[in-house]
């Protein structure tokens, strides 16, 4: 069994509109590799068209090109951080996986995987398997956490940048927001919210290039306490704007940054 597979398992559970197996990139079928992804031209085209597509379909109004392609980078992105981050937050297990070797189906959620080798530390009963790389401490897992993370994502931002109008700084904004929410999200749902949120603030404090910012989480029991987080748990603000907004004024996302602590609260009231 690959090592990741349990960690996979486990997710879907908890998030069954994602599903991920061990197995050869696909494409066609409503398949794409993040190779091809990468690789730009008319695959990225028809991927970030589907947004643009949904888009004016849903809200009778087509979204300009940048916001197509800021919403189909996330719809992309944020899974694809979940490979990386949920073996690493459930089993402390990192799996290499560059652009080659991962494909999405993005109308029913799942992707593949071809994990050749990964990282861990020295107590894993998998340090002694084949493709292994022993990580001496939880700081060095980290660091090949997000080094893992960063070869996969690089070649993807690239392809999306002249897209998106956005310079390296925004993109790896974007990147650092992916990786903090998707875990975030899914810690929630296993109910290991509060683990998530120590797990993101070790990984992302901040100046730990090409990531620009943190994962800069609001509490509760914070000295300076903000209205979001008088109601109770954890809160941040993304580093970047997914555009949406330009969509659809009224609907803003509940970490969005444009947002005021009371547009916060609303909108927590509104979800529970």
């Amino acid at each position: 069994m690959p090592v990741t597979t349990p960690a996979y398992a486990r997710l879907s559970a908890a998030f069954p509109g994602l599903r991920v197996t061990e197995g050869e990139p696909r494409s066609g079928a409503g398949w794409v590799s993040a190779e091809q992804l990468a690789a730009g031209g008319t695959v990225l085209d028809a991927f970030a068209g589907w947004d643009a597509e949904q888009i004016a379909r849903d809200h009778g109004r087509a979204p300009r090109p940048d916001v197509a392609a800021a919403l189909a980078l996330h719809r992309y992105a944020w899974p694809a951080c979940l490979l990386f981050t949920v073996p690493w937050f459930l089993h402390r297990r990192v799996p290499r996986l560059p652009v080659a070797d991962v494909s999405f189906h993005r109308a029913s959620g799942r992707m593949t995987v071809r994990t050749r080798s990964f990282g861990c530390l020295p107590d894993d009963p998998a340090a002694a398997l084949p493709g292994a790389r022993v990580l001496p401490t939880e700081a060095a897992l980290r660091d090949e956490l997000r080094a893992a993370i960063a070869e996969h994502l690089a070649p993807v931002l690239d392809a999306f940048r002249p897209r998106l109008r956005r310079g390296p700084h925004a993109l790896w904004g974007m990147a650092t927001d992916e990786i903090t929410e998707g875990l975030w999200y899914v810690g929630r749902l296993m109910g290991r919210e509060e683990r998530a949120v120590a797990d993101l603030t070790a990984l992302l404090p901040g100046g730990t290039a090409p990531y620009a910012g943190g994962a800069h989480f609001r509490g509760a029991d914070q000295a300076h306490r903000t209205p979001d987080a008088a109601e109770g748990g954890c809160s941040r603000d993304r580093l970047t704007c997914c555009l949406f907004y330009t969509v659809s004024p009224e609907r803003t996302c509940a970490t969005c940054p444009r947002g005021t602590g009371t547009d916060r609260i609303r909108r927590r009231a509104s979800v529970a």
